[in-house]
């Protein structure tokens, strides 16, 4: 797993302690991928009820909360496929 999923991994997990109701799947572009479920967060690729995908900059932007999801996904930067709920839900409690 690529440096930037395991950074990824230790700042979602502090952001979303308590995990999320369903499962979520970040990739990003160039990198890998990473699991949030109401287990927490882990590097991994497995099926998820919504899959959000954006590039390095784009996801690094909204972790530390200079990109709003809401925007990104407006502007193309962000694609999401599958639970758009679960999307506004996890992107709310990263905002």
């Amino acid at each position: 797993m690529s440096d930037v999923v395991n950074a990824a991994v230790t700042a979602l997990g502090e952001k979303l302690a308590g995990g999320i109701p369903g499962t979520a799947k970040f990739v990003i572009e160039g990198e890998g991928s990473l699991i949030i479920d109401g287990n927490g967060v882990r590097a991994g690729d497995d099926d998820a009820d919504v899959t959000l995908t954006a590039d390095r900059e784009t996801f690094e932007g909204i972790l530390t909360g200079d990109v709003n999801p809401t925007a990104a996904f407006m502007q193309g930067k962000l694609a999401v496929d599958g639970d758009m709920g679960l999307a506004m839900q996890l992107g709310a409690a990263l905002g």
